[in-house]
């Protein structure tokens, strides 16, 4: 397979494995585009392993090291392929593809400058160490407090904001004396998105076995995730879901800050941005609107509904004084905490 190819399979298959980033990553200026899509695909790679129900966690943790060794250039990545696809649960089909190719996604990764690499190498490795703590210990009891759900935010999802920082900063070079507080911004736009995942999906989770609500945050001993059917309708489950609306609500409001803060020439940059900080606020207002919800099906938004984001922000994309009106009547009715 030439590089011509690799990067036309990695295009490819983006879809099969997240629709959302499909329609988001292709808003990126080009040469962001194909790091960004390979970033994402590594990530995908690693989850795929650890979210693997017939894998047992040893294993998952002596194949996750295994993969950062193949994205570091320590193992042969064909080898890696060969060996672990074969291990993985056969109904996942398009993960199940792009781990039979991840020797390709790998080879793309070795062709970008060692900068770029760097910063993908350090975001695969911290998902890889990290989130095998928390999937270590996953359970129905859920997390412990609101700083156990930040570490876990961070480790799925705060990561990848400030790996986006770091490339958008090589990107455009005005924003390099901004980088350290676009890092942090970028933490919080991802924690928001992360916690707006996890609220979405409860049930799911709930499903397989796993919970990552904070105990600590809905207060009455006598709530036992474990049973959530039987409280979910409690008054002091509802009540902590309104408080976690109001936490990821406040990180998006740092999410709209960090689009603001990218240059209007770089309309690229600020619509991928947008979009998806623009999905993330209406799945709150679906969740806020309908806190008795059983299923993530409920509280999905509409495609009508996403076509409406992406022409709203077209339209206010150049104006920061816009889009923190368009926020703040998307958000309208929302729960707010700093």
């Amino acid at each position: 397979m030439t590089l011509e190819q690799d990067l036309q399979y990695q295009t490819d298959i983006l879809p099969g494995v997240s629709r959302t980033f499909a329609l988001t990553i292709p808003a990126l200026p080009h040469r962001l585009e194909v790091i960004v899509t390979n970033a994402y695909l590594l990530c995908r790679i690693a989850d795929t392993i650890e979210d693997d129900p017939q894998m047992d966690v040893s294993l998952k943790e002596e194949n996750l090291k295994r993969f950062l060794s193949t994205v570091k250039g320590e193992e042969d990545p064909a080898d890696f392929s060969a060996s672990v696809s074969p291990l993985l649960c056969p109904e996942l089909s398009a993960e199940a593809e792009l781990m039979r190719n991840s020797y390709r996604v790998v080879g793309i990764t070795h062709s970008f400058t060692e900068a770029e690499r760097h910063i993908l190498e350090r975001c695969v490795s911290v998902m890889c160490l990290d989130m095998q703590k928390f999937q270590r210990n996953s359970s129905l009891t859920g997390l412990r407090d609101l700083p156990e759900l930040d570490a876990y935010c961070y480790a799925v999802a705060g990561v990848i904001g400030e790996m986006l920082t770091d490339l958008f900063c090589i990107q455009c070079q005005e924003l390099e004396d901004r980088h350290a507080h676009l890092r942090e911004l970028g933490i919080s736009f991802g924690q928001g998105l992360q916690m707006t995942n996890i609220l979405k999906d409860i049930w799911t989770d709930h499903e397989r076995g796993a919970c990552w609500l904070p105990r600590s945050v809905f207060g009455d001993d006598s709530l036992s995730f474990e049973n959530l059917p039987e409280h979910h309708q409690s008054e002091a489950f509802q009540s902590g879901l309104h408080n976690l609306i109001g936490i990821a609500h406040g990180h998006l409001q740092n999410a709209l800050e960090y689009t603001c803060t990218l240059p209007v020439r770089e309309p690229g940059m600020r619509r991928f941005c947008l979009w998806a900080l623009g999905m993330a606020v209406l799945t709150l207002q679906k969740i806020e609107q309908n806190p008795l919800f059983t299923s993530s099906d409920q509280v999905k938004i509409s495609r009508r509904s996403v076509k409406a984001t992406l022409l709203a922000t077209n339209l206010m994309l150049r104006s920061n004084s816009g889009l923190r009106w368009l926020f703040r009547r998307a958000a309208k009715g929302l729960p707010a905490t700093p």
